[in-house]
């Protein structure tokens, strides 16, 4: 089969496709045709060595967590699947033609949903939700910021808080204020303008996806006892005002996967395509994703 193979850290010329073995179907896995792989932030972080430290890789190294496709093998012990459904799922091996994981990665496509459009779904949705729901645990009428709030992640984030019953904000830059006043979030803050972050509320939580300079910003507006929960591994926690800094590892999570996919599909959460390329252009569109700026990038099988 064809795969985007890594021999060795670096840029994104170093990604290759390559002849590769089929992967064979283990007990309790499924093996899937992929029509697409949808691209995220960790493929060119890998790539790059910047996770080595703590997420080293073995090459040769098959990047992508985020697919979409068709089931073409059952392996031992397999119920929940048949042969020809349509499935997405956050797997390893994605940039490739045929991917195997445990029947725990994947969730059926909604009847009617795009094949391809489901590729963008799986990591950016589970991320987002998880950190509402288990890393922030948001509850019903409690103030929300997230931060990012237009990324794939802050949008499921947005969504998930609000099915919680949560007064959420939406933090994005002031260029982005237009398309965050169409995600229904309770109110809109630039958090580049300093008139409008001095707005903020107190706070009972920060969902971050950004980090960084954002992040500092916004905490002196956290309650006491507060929390912060971001993506981007655990914030400083203050023990002083008893803020609590939480990081997570997104994890499977076949059954919540299958409620986003639905919620994706009846417009509930929007999760917007910029760019689709083919497998072959795996470097191009590593290069477009990583520089910013855009909404999701996915890689046509």
């Amino acid at each position: 089969m064809k795969a985007i193979v890594l021999n060795e850290y670096g840029d994104s010329s170093h990604l290759r496709l390559t002849e590769i073995p089929e992967p064979k179907t283990g007990d309790g896995e499924i093996k899937v045709k992929v029509a697409a792989a949808g691209l995220n932030p960790i493929d060119w972080k890998l790539r790059s060595g910047d996770y080595k430290a703590f997420m080293p890789i073995q090459f040769p190294f098959v990047p992508g967590v985020d697919v979409s496709g068709q089931v073409v093998e059952l392996g031992q012990g397999v119920t929940q699947f048949k042969v020809d459904d349509r499935v997405l799922g956050f797997v390893k091996r994605g940039y490739a033609e045929f991917v195997t994981a445990p029947i725990g990665a994947w969730a059926p496509i909604p009847k009617g949903m795009s094949l391809e459009d489901a590729a963008v779904i799986p990591l950016a949705a589970l991320t987002g939700a998880q950190l509402v729901e288990e890393a922030a645990n948001v509850q019903g009428e409690q103030t929300v910021l997230v931060t990012g709030a237009v990324g794939a992640v802050g949008r499921t984030a947005v969504y998930a808080a609000k099915a919680r019953g949560a007064r959420v904000i939406a933090g994005v830059r002031q260029q982005q204020r237009a398309e965050a006043e169409k995600l229904g979030a309770s109110m809109v803050v630039a958090l580049d303008v300093d008139a409008e972050l001095a707005s903020l509320p107190t706070l009972d939580a920060v969902v971050d996806t950004v980090g960084g300079s954002t992040l500092a910003k916004v905490l002196g507006k956290v309650r006491n006892g507060g929390v912060i929960a971001s993506a981007l591994g655990p914030p400083p926690a203050d023990k002083e005002r008893g803020l609590i800094g939480k990081g997570m590892l997104t994890h499977t999570d076949s059954k919540r996967l299958a409620e986003l996919a639905k919620a994706v599909k009846a417009g509930k959460l929007r999760l917007p395509i910029a760019k689709r390329l083919p497998l072959a252009e795996a470097a191009s569109a590593q290069r477009l994703a990583e520089a910013g700026g855009i909404s999701k990038v996915l890689l046509k099988v």
